[in-house]
């Protein structure tokens, strides 16, 4: 028997302490020989589009002159290079824009760059086209120009072809979009490991020098005490105002709410909380990392805490799991004014009845609220690890829905993003027993070869769960920081899997050496 909650619609995911609303340039090409009417043309209806998608769009679209010659072209990606709320570029030739004079600013251009490969009308007036019409119109045969020259420099880019009045054009772009703005918070994230990662685990090990490299993100360890000692001077009035927030937000267990046998742990989870946000917003951190092992004076393992910080947009990752903290920061901010959520997850045991197999993910405490739309129960319940109180946690199921699930590795040359495209589904029967938060979910193409190939791609067993993302964002996303993205989806065999990685592997290698 299925298991419904009531549940309402999904919200558009919020956006993460720290991330503004961020900037894209519309770049228009084309030529002075056309002369001052024609050109006037071109810019009347360059900025036309430019409105159509800022109006579409969750940034803002920002409309700049047409660009004509080498110098105004490199100039003005330099500036988008050093502007902090430019997070990428759209480029579209309107008319005919000889490419030698992109030369230059491509090289130099420094944030994602998006090809709209467009036109001003959707239809053809063929009655009247002439030659005036198809001078001014010629975006067909500018943008091939535009496109040789970008393959020539070697620029990473997305290209997109239709009308920006066909939603599904609108949608390619938004997806670009999101991945960019990922790809900028994580330009400039700070990571706070509070202690250090679970003894002999290898997969939450890396290179943090090489993450720096690749990413941008900051990742430093900070004593669990220093953490303590902002959690012990929280002031009692503010932990009786989260108390009261969480008694109106949570349906809260009898023992947890104020004359409650257990009251005093849900204050000190409340405690917890409000250091750990005092002490990550202060530092600037955008993600961070506990470890049950490593908890210093901590009389709980942060589980409230952890993931009430995670539902306002803060990266999360268990047992010092820094990558998957990172990569969890920036799919929240991929995922802002998205519907659904996005969650630290991790696959922990199977349904393998066959034709029924599903996955249940879980974590000891920590998953995102932002994966359901029912009100989560606010409950106590014992934690066989740690040697620590009983700590305070959410409880819920995700809502049914797409998603995907993604992993990061460091494979030892370099870094690998795994993704699996998903059905999240009810749980087959309630879970009474089952005292965390917990998510359900049919991999593609089936459990058998999800799980051959996500093995056989060395995945971690730490995740990411979005039901706010779809894999084009991430195949954008993946091409902006030039990381390999391996894909599990339908269609996918182990066999066909195998040779990827092999191909991945020589191309990979190849490259880093040139």
């Amino acid at each position: 028997m299925s298991v419904v909650e009531t549940r309402s619609a999904p919200s558009p995911s919020p956006a993460p302490s720290g991330v503004a609303r961020p900037e894209v340039w519309f770049l228009t090409g084309s030529q002075s020989l056309y002369g001052p009417e024609t050109l006037e043309q071109v810019a009347v209806q360059s900025r036309t589009i430019a409105e159509k998608l800022d109006d579409a769009l969750g940034v803002t679209v920002v409309w700049k002159p047409v660009l004509l010659d080498a110098s105004s072209i490199l100039n003005r990606m330099r500036e988008a290079n050093t502007t902090d709320d430019c997070i990428g570029v759209i480029t579209w030739m309107h008319t005919f824009s000889p490419a030698k004079m992109w030369i230059a600013g491509l090289d130099a251009l420094d944030v994602p760059l998006l090809h709209l490969h467009t036109q001003a009308g959707m239809s053809l007036p063929w009655s009247t086209i002439d030659m005036e019409f198809m001078n001014l119109n010629q975006a067909a045969h500018g943008d091939r120009e535009f496109g040789h020259i970008q393959s020539r420099v070697g620029v990473l880019r997305t290209t997109v072809a239709g009308h920006v009045d066909d939603p599904a054009v609108v949608r390619r772009v938004e997806q670009w979009t999101c991945a960019a703005r990922g790809r900028a918070d994580m330009r400039s994230l700070r990571l706070a490991r509070f202690g250090d990662n679970m003894r002999d685990v290898a997969v939450t090990e890396g290179d943090k020098v090489e993450a720096q490299l690749r990413f941008g993100v900051s990742v430093n360890t900070y004593g669990v005490n220093d953490l303590v000692e902002v959690v012990s001077a929280v002031d009692d009035a503010a932990v009786s105002a989260l108390v009261d927030e969480y008694v109106e937000t949570y349906d809260v267990a009898a023992a947890l709410r104020p004359g409650g046998d257990r009251h005093e742990s849900l204050r000190y989870g409340a405690r917890v909380e409000a250091g750990m946000r005092q002490f990550l917003t202060k530092g600037g951190f955008g993600a961070f990392t506990t470890n049950f092992e490593d908890l210093g004076g901590l009389r709980q393992l942060p589980g409230l805490a952890v993931q009430r910080l995670m539902a306002d947009g803060w990266g999360f990752g268990g047992e010092g799991d820094w990558k998957t903290s990172m990569l969890l920061r920036a799919m929240k901010t991929m995922a802002i004014g998205q519907p659904g959520g996005t969650s630290f997850m991790e696959d922990y045991t199977y349904h393998l009845v066959p034709g029924e197999e599903k996955i249940l993910g879980a974590h000891m405490l920590e998953v995102c609220p932002s994966i359901t739309t029912a009100t989560p129960t606010l409950e106590i319940h014992p934690l066989s690890i740690g040697g620590r109180e009983d700590p305070v946690r959410l409880r819920f199921t995700a809502d049914p829905g797409a998603g995907i699930v993604v992993g990061i590795s460091d494979v030892g040359d370099r870094f690998r993003l795994t993704a699996n495209v998903i059905e999240v589904v009810e749980p087959d029967e309630a879970l009474p027993s089952l005292p965390v938060a917990c998510a359900v979910w049919k991999p593609q193409p089936s459990l058998s070869v999800s799980a051959e190939s996500w093995l056989t791609a060395g995945a971690p067993h730490h995740t990411v769960l979005s039901t706010a993302l779809d894999l084009p964002v991430l195949e954008a996303f993946s091409d902006m920081i030039a990381v390999e993205l391996l894909t599990i989806e339908e269609g996918t065999t182990t066999r066909d899997f195998q040779r990827t990685l092999r191909w991945n592997a020589a191309y990979h290698r190849l490259a880093a050496a040139l």
